[in-house]
């Protein structure tokens, strides 16, 4: 059970407050409700731009680094195609340090030529060593436009393409800042050995005078009902033959996002789940092979990915998976193969809980969701999901008419002249 106090400044950011006398650390979380879904479809990669240009200094503080570094204190951020989220952790004592720093660049991020130029240099290589340059690295960059047609799901964090960030200017990177960095587009957790009182103050004294501004309200195109299966196949020179099958689920805030995931568990979390014993183990037609959901907050993927062993066909691959697809939407699944994942699922959120930081952002993401409190509701509702409840699922999801297949073949070396 995670204990929390909440409050509202009046400019509308939300405050949550977690008390954990275990730790002399704590953890400063400041969610900002943007992500890659809120940008223009020509020029994406802002979010994640952002997540750069916020260290990039403000107007009072030249170095966000330099200070925090000195009074102990780490961070870091991370971008999704929902959220973007910037964590500090540092000693109880120097907490308003944290204050100083976060406040400053929500009211006055430092908007210079040069900090755009270094920021945007850095997301530009990123973009080419990680998802162009990298084995499988534009996987989701060929994926999520199979699967998505008109929610901007469509498009990966990183952007479209390196054009959108190659041309951004001034102009363009401060509109997006005051449509989405604002007090009451932000939710702040502050979790530790603190009392709600020292919050309430730090938080009034350091946010409470930065206005807040019109809240984007988010209108966002619904991705209609896939009918019929997408394919697409490239060649790369990659060392193995890979196959991707993304299948639609459901949304993060539905009623059957929990028996999603633990039907992805079923088929692949750990060497005794279903596709590992039977695709890997037995019949030796992959390396390795996964299942794994998404968890967006809009309607996401459920995706079965592997790696071909030499000389499998992509044929034999492919109907090995729709086989073992079919006999989980056939027959129930056991209660020992259900028991077993809901209680992997049960161990890691109790272990994920002796971090007084990933209580503070689970308690901002929960927040963000609809209400804080589920975070305390999350084992309860993977305890209530039933055998029969997997299979329904399975026969509404795991459909070919249903799915984006991506065959990612190895490149054929050319002929001899």
């Amino acid at each position: 059970m995670i204990n929390f106090d909440k409050f509202t400044l009046k400019n509308g950011l939300k405050v949550i407050v977690h008390k954990d006398e275990s730790t002399p650390i704590v953890a400063f979380n400041l969610l900002y409700n943007v992500g890659a879904r809120d940008e223009d479809e020509n020029q994406t990669g802002f979010a994640h731009l952002f997540e750069h240009l916020m260290f990039g200094g403000s107007v009072n503080i030249p170095s966000f680094d330099e200070p925090l570094q000195k009074v102990g204190g780490t961070n870091n951020a991370f971008t999704s195609n929902d959220i973007t989220n910037y964590y500090i952790t540092l000693p109880k004592d120097n907490l308003e340090t944290a204050f100083w720093l976060d406040s400053d660049r929500m009211l006055s991020l430092a908007f210079t030529e040069k900090s755009l130029e270094v920021q945007r240099s850095v997301v530009i290589e990123e973009f080419k060593q990680n998802y162009l340059n990298q084995p499988y690295g534009d996987v989701w960059l060929l994926l999520r436009p199979l699967a998505y047609q008109v929610h901007p799901y469509k498009w990966a964090t990183i952007g479209k393409e390196v054009s959108h960030i190659e041309n951004a200017t001034m102009k363009d990177v401060k509109s997006f800042f005051y449509k989405h960095y604002l007090p009451n587009n932000a939710i702040l957790t502050v979790a530790g050995n603190i009392d709600v009182e020292d919050i309430k103050q730090l938080a009034e004294k350091w946010f409470g005078n930065i206005p807040s501004g019109n809240a984007h309200k988010r209108n966002l195109p619904k991705e209609p009902k896939q009918t019929e299966a997408k394919r697409l196949k490239v060649e790369r020179d990659v060392p193995a033959n890979a196959i991707y099958k993304a299948y639609k689920m459901c949304s993060k805030k539905h009623a059957d996002y929990h028996t999603t995931d633990l039907l992805s568990d079923i088929l692949s979390l750990g060497k005794s789940s279903r596709l590992y014993v039977s695709l890997v183990k037995e019949q030796k037609l992959f390396s390795e092979i996964n299942a794994y959901i998404s968890g967006d907050f809009d309607e996401g993927l459920l995706t079965i990915s592997g790696k071909l062993l030499d000389g499998i066909s992509f044929e034999n691959a492919e109907q090995s998976i729709i086989k073992e697809l079919e006999i989980i939407k056939v027959d129930l699944i056991t209660n020992n193969e259900l028991s077993k994942v809901k209680n992997k699922i049960e161990s890691t959120s109790q272990f994920s809980e002796t971090s007084v930081l990933n209580k503070a952002m689970n308690l901002s993401f929960a927040e963000l969701l609809g209400d804080a409190n589920d975070v305390n509701l999350e084992i309860e509702h993977y305890q209530k999901v039933n055998a029969n409840g997997i299979k329904r699922v399975a026969n509404e999801v795991l459909n070919e008419s249903n799915c984006s297949t991506l065959i990612y073949a190895k490149q054929t070396m050319p002929a001899n002249n």
